[in-house]
């Protein structure tokens, strides 16, 4: 524990602040759960000596919001997370603090002051891939056709149990290009309040209905990495 003591000794601020958070979550962190990275980010803050503000009552805790949930298997480079400070730090103290107590796969690239709300991302683009020794070339006008189509049902968990939705209608855009054992998807999917659907479906959904899957888990996998958040507008990105 670095420094903890030390934050102490620096002013307090009139009111708390809020300092936005970007970060990295990639390589095998992929695997931890959205709770598992809670706590290890409560964890982490109280290490690298943040002067966190905690709630009051009688059982005090950090505040901690993040953007969007990240499924498990999802790899991103444009994660949130907003945290409120009591005391005088230098955003560049705060990112330089917390990328002591991290590691390369879930690193700090950015602290900031929050501006806009979370409620106002409407959409989350992804780089895609899946690999399977039955995708060849051809395999990217199946896709297209699909992505083109009517409608593209598909199974989503909800808190109530599953529902049939089309995945049209979370797709704003999307680019692919297949090669021989690999297919690559740009997705620009809802996300947010407004409804979000995960890139996994989408893949899952498109590779069974292409009929580019072996059935085998060891000769098949799939990749996706969250690049960007953006506004109702589906251009402007959110920070």
């Amino acid at each position: 524990m670095k420094d903890n003591e030390q934050k102490f000794s620096l002013p307090l601020l009139p009111e708390p602040r809020t300092v936005r958070i970007c970060f990295h979550k990639t390589g095998r962190l992929q695997f931890i759960s959205h709770l598992d990275l809670q706590r290890t980010f409560a964890r982490v803050l109280v290490r690298a000596g943040l002067p966190i503000w905690y709630s009051k009552g009688f059982n005090p805790h950090i505040k901690m919001v993040f953007a969007l949930p990240l499924p498990v298997g999802v790899e991103s480079e444009c994660e949130l997370l907003d945290i409120r400070v009591e005391r005088e730090m230098s955003d560049a103290e705060i990112l330089r603090r917390l990328n002591e107590e991290l590691t390369d796969e879930l690193r700090a690239v950015a602290a900031y002051p929050a501006e806009r709300k979370f409620s106002e991302i409407a959409f989350a683009e992804y780089d895609c891939e899946i690999r399977s020794p039955l995708i060849h070339a051809d395999a990217e006008s199946a896709v297209r056709s699909l992505l083109e189509g009517e409608t593209l049902p598909a199974m989503k968990k909800t808190k109530s149990g599953e529902k049939e939705i089309n995945l049209l209608d979370a797709v704003l855009r999307y680019a692919v290009r297949a090669e021989e054992g690999a297919l690559y998807l740009s997705l620009t999917l809802m996300s947010g309040e407004g409804g979000t659907v995960s890139p996994e479906l989408v893949l899952r959904t498109l590779a069974a209905r292409a009929g580019i899957l072996t059935g085998d888990p060891m000769r098949e996998s799939y990749r996706a990495l969250r690049r960007r958040l953006l506004l109702s507008d589906g251009v402007t990105e959110f920070h």
